[in-house]
């Protein structure tokens, strides 16, 4: 059975694609960290689909105003099945906790990262 930390590797490479995961693997022990953790432990808990888990992400994201990890949970939204209609009623959805403000920002990234996914050729294997 593969460690927290392999396992880790493999579902945000599922989640996120090999690029991301490369990119946060290049932070050093703070990487691996978060890989261990949020993706080998927490991503791998049973009772939530990944599409669930991709539906709270962006909720928590965008209520937090952190918008580099919003951008990249909002590309995995749309890959965990989540479609545009709905990742905008959720940001929609955190107005009343978080504001005005904070929900036009992340609108505006969800655009931005609809727009990148669209202009995206297919991906072949899957990533």
């Amino acid at each position: 059975m593969p460690d927290r930390y392999e396992r880790g590797r493999e579902r945000m490479a599922e989640v996120h694609g090999p690029g991301q995961r490369r990119v946060v693997e290049s932070l050093g022990d703070l990487g691996r960290y978060a890989i261990g953790f949020a993706y080998g432990e927490v991503y791998e808990r049973p009772g939530l689909s990944l599409r669930d888990r991709e539906l709270a992400a962006v909720a928590m994201l965008t209520v937090l105003g952190r918008e580099a990890q919003l951008r990249a949970h909002l590309a995995a939204a749309l890959r965990a099945g989540l479609t545009p209609r709905e990742v905008e009623e959720v940001i929609i959805h955190t107005v009343p906790f978080a504001g005005f403000p904070t929900a036009i920002g992340a609108l505006q990234a969800f655009r931005d990262v609809l727009s990148r996914e669209r202009a995206r050729p297919e991906r072949e294997g899957g990533g």
